[in-house]
């Protein structure tokens, strides 16, 4: 075979640093965004925030002050003198809140601020400050530390007493039977929250039945019902239950609201858990009539080129300072572009969502359309991984609340009528019909499913089912109520 030179004409698409920075910030969300803008300002000298921008911002006009804020005002615009002696205290300089001022008066005075953190003790914390506060020996006090450190997050106890006691006498020279590992255990179901360190869901609910304040009888019938006939309770099967305690409709209706007034779960109370907010890229509003879409500006820094460094720059000079001036430059220029084209993409695509979504802003979740990725992306123009990336952790705030671009594209089922019905719709509708039902004879799934059909969505009963676990419903008999 001979060796011989070919020339043939192609195209490719090379992956540049400049399309891997584009498609990098056009998949970040809005917290990572602003942190690579920070990390761009700090590192480049050619990029600087438009003060214009930020002193744009109208002022806030002047209100009545109030006592408590004028104190704080004062406290933080107090000058600092400029001759402090180096051997000074700070509360020689500034006059200092007493020390036994408490936190309640701190907080009435106004000096608290209102972005502080809050945030409450651990439940572990919160039953070792109990246990401090009881009289134990030192044993005692090792038991009951392991039975805390072994407490879950939901207040129940997972561990047996017998591996308590062997844990026990691996750290412990003296001999601790079980008996004295259960005493310990009572005393610290005694503690707050009520119903704590409990072993499983009867013990949980027997506990706060000792502060339950009711009449003899019912208390009785509580009693037993929660020790005996916990599993039939939960099976909804209030025939068998009337039988066993003789009671009537009425009765059982009024022990199973008492039941439902208790906390299965008394560790969730000290357990709070941080909210996490989220902020919307993009804000959509009616205006006459039509649906118009505009950015977040707090989202990020207006940023731009610093003239003042570009003005420096010889195009002659290959110096090592003006050869750094021109590639920071260069990439200034690219960042900023790469801003642009992900602020332009993502309103081109949300625009897109809202123009085919318009009856979902309108009406509600039933009248949401089916939509997948394919059809955002014909409409503008771009491949289907470019969509994905821009609806991916990026959220729209609208009228009835902000939603991620990705809740707007939902499978589809067909109607028989020859057109298509989003699974968001079904969604909506299922919830719809649960929250009408009869509690005491709640829709099965083959129910629902023959009602959708009814209305010309053809829907098989596992299909419901799927969707009705999405939407965190029960089965139809655990939804069974007496009332």
């Amino acid at each position: 075979m001979k060796t011989s030179l070919q020339l043939r004409i192609g195209q490719s698409l090379s992956m540049t640093p400049q399309l891997q920075q584009a498609i990098r910030l056009l998949q970040l969300s809005s917290l990572e965004l602003q942190a690579e803008i920070q990390e761009a300002l700090e590192t480049n000298p050619l990029l600087e925030v438009d003060e214009e921008f930020e002193a744009e911002k109208p002022e806030k006009e002047t209100e009545a002050v109030d006592p408590a804020s004028q104190e704080v005002n004062q406290l933080e615009n107090s000058a600092i003198p400029e001759d402090l002696p180096t051997d000074s205290e700070w509360e020689d300089t500034f006059d200092m809140p007493p020390a036994s001022l408490t936190t309640s008066q701190v907080v009435d005075s106004g000096l608290v601020r209102e972005d502080q953190d809050e945030s409450s003790d651990t439940l572990r914390e919160h039953l070792l400050w109990q246990m401090r506060l009881t009289p134990f020996t030192d044993t005692e006090l090792a038991i009951a530390t392991i039975i805390i450190d072994s407490i879950q997050d939901d207040g129940y106890l997972p561990v047996s007493l017998e591996d308590i006691q062997q844990s026990l006498h691996a750290e412990e020279d003296d001999d601790i039977t079980v008996e004295e590992v259960e005493a310990v255990l009572h005393r610290i179901q005694h503690f707050d929250p009520i119903g704590i360190a409990a072993r499983d869901l009867r013990e949980c609910l027997l506990i706060q039945l000792r502060l339950y304040e009711s009449d003899t009888e019912q208390l009785e019938l509580l009693t037993e019902l929660i020790d005996k006939h916990l599993d039939t309770l939960a099976k909804r099967d209030y025939t068998l239950i009337k039988r066993l305690l003789k009671v009537s409709d009425e009765q059982l209706t009024d022990l199973v609201k008492s039941i439902q007034q208790l906390n299965p779960r008394p560790g969730s109370h000290i357990q709070i858990d941080k909210t996490e907010y989220i902020v919307p890229d993009v804000y959509t509003r009616k205006i006459n009539g039509a649906w118009q879409l505009s950015l977040n500006p707090d989202n990020a820094p207006k940023i731009q080129v610093a003239e003042h460094y570009a003005s420096m720059i010889k195009r002659a000079d290959n110096s090592a300072d003006n050869v750094y001036l021109k590639n920071n430059l260069q990439e200034a220029r690219w960042f900023l572009k790469s801003l642009q084209s992900r602020n332009e993409t993502l309103v081109k695509v949300a625009g897109a969502i809202i123009e085919r979504q318009s009856g979902f802003l309108d009406h509600g979740e039933e009248a949401m359309k089916p939509l997948v990725l394919a059809d955002i992306a014909e409409i503008v123009e771009m491949h289907e991984s470019t969509i994905s990336r821009v609806t991916t952790r990026k959220y729209l705030h609208t009228p009835r609340g902000i939603f991620e671009l990705k809740y707007f594209f939902s499978s589809h089922v067909s109607t028989d009528s020859g057109g298509e019905c989003s699974a968001t719709a079904i969604r909506a509708i299922i919830k719809k019909l649960v929250q009408a039902e009869n509690p005491r004879k709640p829709l099965s799934d083959s129910k629902i499913a023959d009602i959708l059909n009814d209305q010309g969505i053809n829907v098989a009963r596992r299909t419901i089912a799927k969707y009705r676990e999405t939407l965190a419903i029960q089965p139809s008999n655990e939804r069974k109520r007496l009332v």
